[in-house]
């Protein structure tokens, strides 16, 4: 079965090839054919049968008890976000409702970009650039309105030199996708966009195949700009209505730092200050 007709068991079946055998305190003693844990092994170590966890990896158990995800949780080493992730893969959790495929950004929140002296963009569900200001625009071209972060980091080459922690910054991206998107994998611009990610970038396939899940969160950013060279700043993400549809980010710097300074003469470049936003883009 595929990821989509059989998600938890494509997740059980991740998460357990990233496990050693030495980090869940088995010997690893001969040949192993598999990376990490066999079936067998994780079930003994959450206390249930070979037979009913395979079953859970094909998809022919789809109700498992919290008590045996939990245990299962535990020897796969799941942190909360991966666990409440896996626990919304069982049949009985809720579906998340579709979402429309046309992402509005309210007006309001466009006249709050344009007021903001940070650069700042909002970003949709999957990390298209919906509406950008004129220093977020300084701060990188590929901060404008109907761009997509994660085809950008994957697929041009410029980004690895622009964000001198480009590694760590694209396992982020798909982890936090991958906790975004949940059980909604029909979803046909989801479709869309991981078929061509897939496609065209290795790294992309390799993280993806991963599992991980990470929710977002605000961290520093490292920069190399062109004009005015190495560059950290806070990056933070604001839910805008309430939901994690739409999301204002804005970067910002230390007070007082010399990375102020920079961002300072950014701004004092003579761009234009009304920020260009796409009031919708469709899927």
């Amino acid at each position: 079965m595929s990821e989509a007709t059989n998600p938890l068991g494509a997740f059980l079946q991740a998460r357990r090839a990233l496990v050693t055998p030495e980090a869940a305190g088995i010997p690893a003693a001969g040949v192993r054919r598999v990376p990490g844990l066999r079936r067998e092994e994780v079930a003994m170590l959450a206390g249930i049968s070979a037979d009913y966890y395979l079953r859970l990896e094909r998809g022919r158990d789809r109700n498992p008890s919290a008590q045996v995800l939990g245990s299962i949780a535990r020897v796969l080493q799941l942190d909360d976000d991966h666990t409440a992730h896996m626990m919304s893969l069982v049949a009985e959790a809720p579906r998340r409702r579709r979402r429309r495929r046309k992402e509005t950004v309210p007006a309001g929140a466009l006249k709050l970009l344009d007021s903001m002296v940070q650069p700042a963009f909002i970003e949709g569900r999957y990390f298209d650039i919906l509406a950008a200001n004129s220093l977020a625009r300084a701060l990188s071209p590929r901060l404008a309105a109907g761009g997509n972060q994660l085809r950008d980091h994957f697929l041009d080459p410029d980004q690895q030199t622009f964000h001198p922690e480009w590694e760590s910054m694209t396992e982020c991206f798909v982890g936090n996708l991958r906790q975004a998107v949940g059980t909604d994998i029909d979803d046909p611009r989801f479709i869309e966009l991981i078929g061509e990610l897939s496609l065209a970038s290795e790294r992309f396939r390799k993280l993806w195949a991963r599992h991980d899940v990470r929710a977002q969160t605000g961290a520093p950013i490292k920069m190399n700009h062109p004009q005015v060279g190495e560059l950290t700043l806070n990056r933070e993400r604001l839910a805008i209505n309430g939901t994690d549809d739409l999301m204002l980010v804005v970067y910002h710097p230390d007070a007082g730092s010399s990375d102020a300074d920079k961002l300072a003469l950014l701004a004092s470049a003579g761009l234009p200050t009304r920020s260009v936003g796409s009031e919708a883009r469709s899927a």
